[in-house]
């Protein structure tokens, strides 16, 4: 059986109709090269989104590779319930020291939803051990999402990927989230938008009870929606908030870490100081799954008493093999500068997608660094939105395979309002912002047609 005959038929891949195979052909990447994927057809592809913003210095570095083999040739496998392993102490050590302020104790996991759904546990037992058991509710932003566990589910603002769990872990709350797009009313104040959103956040937490609120989890630059960025002045008062009301605030990196916004981590970049904090995806630039959750150490301290544990891990979270790729690829990361590069080419970045604000389909360009989203609307005077019908012929029937047809893969998505995302590796560069811009011009004037 060939690979496309046996992707159809066992295969079950994610956040996908599997009733559409194999009638329909199942795209096939085989390789990648530095910004680059091939399809079993030989097609070459611009990867647009790193994989998952995930592939942060590129495809293809065989370093890493190498040293993937180095340490499965030296120990492939220990799990760190209660023994080290060298990898996985050196790769603590590194992030508590990058992580900002006094995030130094480090919890590692296999996957984004994992390290967000061991913070929400940590705030919970956190509260218990200092005396305030009934605090265990999370506050997050509305179409944000956090990932899929049941509890990671709960914290994420999608009701659409909820319905088919429900009931999930109770305790989840939303509140608005940083959408200028749709609150034209504070586009002449971005410090009063800023005051007005984090007010929400206070205004929940007195609604549910500060008693019962653990935990405010925002993301620096929330992705879900399109690359919604913070106003001025709202995670200074969001930190405000909750240091008021005693709840833990914790950055949702998993995303955002790793150089996607010019910074290892985005907090530092937009003034957030939390409490806890999550990471994934660009760790290890994809080449071994690996993800963390620091902690501060005054989350930390009262889980140091000699009796006390945190009954909570997994098989493979810190694997040697993954900690040694995440240093090297830290180490790659600091040598060829590219936190730097992202800072320096954010703005061309961004005027080059402006260019698309001449198509009637094309609402608004929105993000920071090497992270945007392009956002599509029916009626570029009103901001009207599309109906779900069209929705349909659009973000799931036309516009994915029209773009990777014309050699570019990107995530066209309707969580929200409909927008196309695009987060490339961070070697990218000028040449590869234009040919983005070209194929999504060329492909938004066709789709205007179908709507």
């Amino acid at each position: 059986m060939d690979t496309q005959s046996a992707a159809a038929r066992h295969l079950w891949m994610h956040f996908s109709r599997m009733g559409n195979y194999p009638e329909t052909p199942v795209p096939v990447i085989t390789r990648g090269e530095g910004v680059h994927v091939w399809d079993d057809r030989g097609r070459k592809i611009l990867d647009g989104l790193a994989g998952l913003f995930v592939v942060q210095a590129g495809h293809g570095r065989r370093e890493l590779v190498e040293v993937a083999a180095q340490q499965a040739n030296e120990l492939a496998y220990f799990p760190i319930w209660g023994y080290a392993t060298k990898p996985a102490a050196e790769l603590a050590e590194r992030l508590a020291h990058l992580a900002p302020g006094d995030l130094n104790r480090v919890f590692f996991t296999t996957g984004g939803g994992e390290a967000v759904e061991s913070a929400w546990k940590v705030a919970k037992q956190y509260f218990k051990l200092t005396g305030k058991p009934g605090k265990h509710k999370v506050i997050s932003r509305a179409v944000a999402y956090h990932g899929t566990p049941h509890g990671a589910l709960a914290i994420t603002g999608l009701p659409a990927m909820k319905k088919d769990f429900e009931p999930l872990a109770p305790g989840g709350f939303r509140v608005p989230n940083t959408n200028l797009y749709r609150h034209p009313e504070f586009a002449d104040d971005l410090e009063a938008f800023g005051r007005w959103a984090a007010d929400r956040i206070e205004e929940a937490i007195l609604f549910e009870g500060a008693d019962t609120v653990a935990a405010v989890v925002l993301e620096p630059v929330q992705n879900s929606g399109g690359c919604l960025t913070p106003p001025p002045g709202y995670f200074a008062r969001v930190r405000e908030i909750c240091d008021r009301h005693d709840v833990l605030l914790v950055a949702d990196e998993v995303i955002c870490a790793f150089g996607r916004h010019g910074t290892t981590f985005a907090s530092e970049k937009f003034g957030l100081q939390p409490d806890l904090l999550t990471c994934a995806k660009g760790l290890s630039s994809g080449y071994s799954p690996i993800a963390a959750l620091i902690a501060s150490d005054r989350v930390m301290e009262p889980f140091l008493g000699p009796k006390v544990g945190f009954p909570h891990g997994y098989t493979f979270g810190g694997h040697p093999v993954s900690a040694a790729v995440a240093l090297a690829n830290l180490d790659l990361m600091e040598r060829e500068g590219l936190n730097q590069r992202v800072l320096d080419n954010q703005d061309a970045f961004r005027s080059t997608l402006d260019k698309l604000l001449d198509l009637p389909i094309v609402g608004d360009v929105r993000g920071d660094g090497y992270f945007w989203a392009v956002e599509l609307v029916k009626d570029k005077a009103t901001r009207e939105t599309f109906d779900a019908d069209e929705r349909e012929r659009l973000v799931r029937g036309f516009l994915p395979g029209a773009l990777f047809d014309r050699g570019l893969y990107c995530r066209p998505d309707d969580r929200g309002d409909v927008v196309v995302q695009f987060a490339p590796p961070l070697i990218a560069g000028r040449a590869e912002f234009d040919e983005i811009e070209q194929i999504l011009r060329d492909t938004l004037l066709e789709a205007q047609k179908l709507v």
